[in-house]
């Protein structure tokens, strides 16, 4: 009998003990664009470089996720060049890679605004735009011919967070508000996929 309740002890460990196992950690790669002496877009003082950068680091500070690691390609105003960029997405094999940046029109001030997301040309890729796409109230979705896309051997998609000569969209990503509920916008797409 002691032997047939050690028995069924240690399989009723090794069967717990696999479920809390079985579910792998998700990795996402963000990659805040432009950085150091690339300052992306520039208007009024406010530039591309430190927005994105700001939001990259809200959704790695607001991932409550145990099983998700998010892993930033900057996390300070250094600029890694394109290449060392998708060196380190290939290099660490994550699930999938976000780029951010903010859009720019040729004038000084636009009407342009909303939220674009670039894909590379796979179902991968498109089915992750499109999440992005409905979370923010279904923005374009396409297709380009961009280093971070083209060179990553991961399924990729680059965020245009918005226009920075846009005045409305500038205040509100450069604002704290503005800047968490988008970091939180992203994680919720994270999370869900």
């Amino acid at each position: 009998m002691k032997n047939l309740l050690r028995i069924m002890s240690v399989v009723a460990l090794v069967v717990l003990l696999s479920f809390s196992f079985s579910k792998e950690k998700k990795i996402v790669v963000i990659d805040a664009g432009h950085g150091g002496s690339d300052f992306g877009a520039n208007r009024n003082g406010i530039s591309e470089k430190e927005i994105v950068l700001n939001i990259a680091k809200k959704i790695k500070a607001l991932n409550q996720n145990q099983n998700l690691e998010i892993i930033l390609t900057r996390d300070d105003d250094s600029y890694p060049s394109l290449s060392q960029r998708t060196g380190k997405i290939n290099e660490l094999k994550p699930d999938y890679a976000i780029s951010l940046h903010l859009n720019n029109s040729p004038r000084q001030s636009t009407e342009m605004k909303g939220f674009e997301v670039f894909f590379q040309d796979n179902e991968s890729s498109k089915k992750l735009a499109n999440k992005f796409s409905e979370k923010f109230q279904n923005s374009k979705v396409k297709t380009a011919n961009l280093h971070i896309l083209r060179e990553s051997k991961t399924p990729t998609v680059l965020l245009e967070l918005g226009f920075i000569n846009n005045p409305d969209e500038r205040d509100y990503l450069a604002s704290e508000k503005g800047q968490t509920e988008t970091a939180e916008k992203i994680l919720s797409v994270i999370n869900e996929h």
